[in-house]
């Protein structure tokens, strides 16, 4: 039976598509997921595949994955009427609806003027009674794959992975931190019993590849990319720059990890490093980069219910095009030219 170890970016509400290619690997009987690694999105979905598993094996992920993603079409915000989705039949017009609506602009302009921290004790995290209504007896449990969250120390920059039972409420809220909209969340280090402060994983793992090395886990990290590594045109707008920004940021980290896989790989096939020292990851993407580039930032933060359907729809084709093509790959070789990417 293939195994696979899963790396899910972040991306708010784009995390839909993460949900459908689990949705998707869920069909696959054959195919095991052995560990994930996610960050901000990629934690939430991550975490209701893991206890979903536990709890009822794989039907019971896809209900998990199906009620964290109700839940969040659910959460208050800005969303367009229900009728004016309808009206707009092509994603990127819904896309474009939100991103240059008034209430976007405003709330968006809002944000760049104030701190969350300003609304003192009248301040509340949305998504908290969502991640709180995780099972972590599973999610930090033994049964399910593997489980790591990926969140950034504000003090030093450097990336902080939850595993275990360190995963908690508070850990899957830092690893979805956007500092321009959320409070810090503060995790104590059990190592120095310092109060940290933590923002978006994204910063500095997005998701991290490495806690997926060990040599307990399978060769094959499967990347459910969210955020386009190219867009062919130039961004002009104010709303264009700063999703370019926004994209580039949030892809640095991820980048800078496959780099270094690449450089192991020409290691290994150069026999530059003695045999078993360093182990031979293989690299798989799945994404939908056409698709996400009718997107912008402003419809990750605004979960509309027309868009987090569209989105699953796109995971699932994806995945399937995916297993179609290199599922017989997996375990073998790299369905990702590392070398081209990076040449």
């Amino acid at each position: 039976m293939p195994r696979i170890n899963l790396a899910l970016q972040g991306g708010g509400a784009h995390g839909a598509f993460t949900w459908g290619v689990l949705d998707r690997l869920i069909d696959e009987e054959d195919v095991e997921v052995a560990a994930i690694s996610g960050t901000s999105a990629g934690a939430l979905n991550g975490a209701a595949f893991k206890a979903g598993m536990a709890a009822g094996g794989r039907e019971g992920a896809r209900a998990a994955l199906d009620t964290l993603w109700s839940r969040m079409g659910a959460l208050a915000d800005m969303r367009l009427p229900a009728w004016m989705a309808g009206s707009l039949s092509l994603t990127g017009q819904v896309a474009k609806a939100i991103e240059y609506s008034w209430p976007y602009s405003m709330a968006d302009a809002i944000s760049r003027m104030t701190s969350p921290y300003a609304y003192g004790p009248f301040y509340a995290n949305p998504l908290e009674p969502v991640v709180a209504g995780f099972d972590y007896e599973k999610v930090c449990g033994e049964g399910g794959p593997e489980l790591f969250i990926c969140a950034t120390n504000v003090r030093d920059g450097k990336i902080r992975v939850f595993s275990g039972a360190e995963i908690t409420t508070d850990a899957i809220l830092a690893s979805a931190c956007l500092p321009n909209l959320f409070q810090a969340v503060e995790i104590e280090d059990p190592r120095t019993g310092r109060l940290e402060a933590f923002w978006d994983g994204g910063y500095s793992g997005n998701p991290a590849l490495f806690p997926l090395f060990t040599r307990h886990l399978p060769d094959d990290v499967v990347v459910v990319n969210i955020n386009p590594l190219e867009r062919n045109e130039l961004p002009r707008t104010p709303q264009e720059i700063q999703n370019r920004i926004n994209e580039i940021s949030f892809n640095s980290s991820l980048l800078r990890e496959l780099r270094a896989i690449e450089f192991v790989q020409r290691l290994i096939a150069g026999g530059n490093v003695p045999e078993g020292a360093m182990k031979k990851v293989l690299v798989h993407m799945i994404f939908a980069d056409d698709l996400m580039r009718e997107l912008s930032q402003a419809t990750k933060i605004v979960p509309n219910p027309y868009l987090l359907n569209r989105l699953k729809s796109a995971g699932r084709a994806a995945a399937d095009v995916f297993l179609a093509g290199h599922k017989d790959r997996i375990g073998q070789e790299s369905t990702v030219d590392l070398r081209q990417m990076f040449g």
